[in-house]
């Protein structure tokens, strides 16, 4: 992709509006725009990381044995009233009447709409377990919507759903659940303390959060130095680690995660079935298990940065590597980088090719900005040696060789 053809509006300065250091990245780096507070524009930056987060989410879910499905945003206030969370939800949930006269919400979650579709279909023991599972936009009318993307009144969430004949099914994909979500976590590039939580208003009588320490984060866990158990701050107050005896440290934190046994809260209010191997009707039983997928591009930029900008993890960057042609009115050096950009897209790698006609210092400070796996730089030095530069953006390492030894590289680094 030509950088010129792209939409990458970059920020020289920290906007004002921003609170937290990654929503200020996010902006400065042209990856969303507030259209009002909560609400948000993905550019194409910000989709393509978007895009690379459900691609990790997607491939640990289906090795997990889940399946995918999505579910209507819109949904009849009937199923909460049987549930009776219209009142647990109260003001943060969306509603309007149509002009049908039918009260409607716009979904906060979905757990009442996914065990309405499984009653209707799940009837014998023989039909369980089964995990099904969605990526969709919610929507909360936040009081307060801050933090840029942590906060919002319309965001993205992946939530599965378990349903099991018995607590040992449960437990078994409650823990399936948990790992895969560790496993999407590390691929993220991201650091998380697994915490004891309350179910809240989601039921159930066992839950954990996954939690990302991070400076600007809005949630505070407490943490032992020693043995790094975490625990919720009410669950806490201000005790010391029962297994070190050393007092808890207070840290910020941002959640990712949540995972709930539900049991049968939603099974029994909305008659979800099934008739076990002896031939007696038992209610369901469920977990839920969410990831708030749009505030993970928040946790990944607060724990991937340095002072000059993002850093992605391999596996989340927009692209995998940016080439940076320091003259494009040389037309030598842009001829080699056309060369070099043909080759590793023909090789499977994406690349965003910098062809705008700026300094190289602006260029060498939006890259950094925007935290691209890969640097290749081209100049009129590189062109005499008849090398190229690697630079290697987590690390700032500089790597110059022949064309043929830096290709090799990025192919490794990109494939390993």
């Amino acid at each position: 992709m030509l950088w010129s053809k792209d939409f990458i509006p970059t920020i020289k300065e920290t906007p004002q509006e921003a609170e937290s250091l990654s929503h200020q990245l996010m902006l400065r780096a042209g990856l969303v725009r507030m259209l009002i507070a909560g609400v948000y524009s993905y550019l194409p930056l910000g989709l393509k990381v978007l895009g690379n987060i459900q691609k990790i989410i997607r491939q640990e879910m289906n090795s997990s044995g889940a399946s995918e499905l999505l579910l209507p945003a819109l949904q009849p206030l009937e199923l909460w009233i049987k549930s009776g969370r219209d009142k647990d939800i109260g003001d943060v949930m969306i509603r309007f009447v149509d002009r049908r006269g039918r009260n409607i919400c716009l979904g906060p979650t979905h757990e009442e709409v996914i065990t309405d579709l499984v009653k209707n279909h799940i009837a014998s023991y023989k039909q369980l377990p089964l995990i099904l599972y969605q990526i969709q936009t919610k929507f909360r009318d936040e009081i307060r919507p801050r933090f840029g993307l942590i906060r919002a009144c319309e965001f993205i969430m992946k939530d599965a759903y378990s349903f099991d004949a018995d607590e040992f099914g449960l437990d078994k994909n409650y823990k399936a659940m948990s790992n895969a979500y560790k496993r999407i976590f590390k691929r993220c590039g991201l650091n998380i303390l697994t915490t004891e939580a309350d179910p809240g208003v989601m039921g159930g009588n066992v839950s954990h959060e996954f939690m990302a320490p991070a400076q600007d984060g809005e949630d505070l866990v407490l943490l032992c130095p020693k043995c790094k158990s975490a625990k919720s701050i009410k669950e806490a107050g201000g005790q010391s680690c029962p297994e070190c005896n050393v007092t808890l440290e207070k840290i910020n934190t941002i959640e990712l995660g949540h995972i709930f046994k539900l049991g049968t809260k939603y099974s029994l209010a909305l008659g979800a079935n099934f008739i076990d191997a002896k031939g007696q009707q038992k209610p369901i039983i469920m977990g839920c298990y969410g990831i708030g997928v749009s505030r993970l591009i928040s946790a990944i930029i607060a724990q991937n940065h340095d002072k000059d900008g993002i850093v992605w993890p391999k596996e989340i960057s927009p692209y995998q590597v940016i080439i940076l042609p320091l003259d494009t009115t040389d037309r030598k050096i842009m001829g080699k980088a056309r060369e070099v950009h043909k080759e590793l897209e023909q090789g499977g790698i994406e690349v965003l090719f910098d062809d705008r006609d700026e300094r190289a210092g602006v260029k060498f400070k939006d890259a950094d900005l925007l935290g691209i796996s890969l640097q290749v730089i081209i100049g009129r030095e590189s062109l005499k040696k008849n090398t190229l530069e690697l630079k290697i953006r987590r690390n700032q390492k500089k790597v110059i060789k022949t064309k043929r030894v830096i290709l090799e590289e990025i192919k490794r680094f990109v494939n390993g």
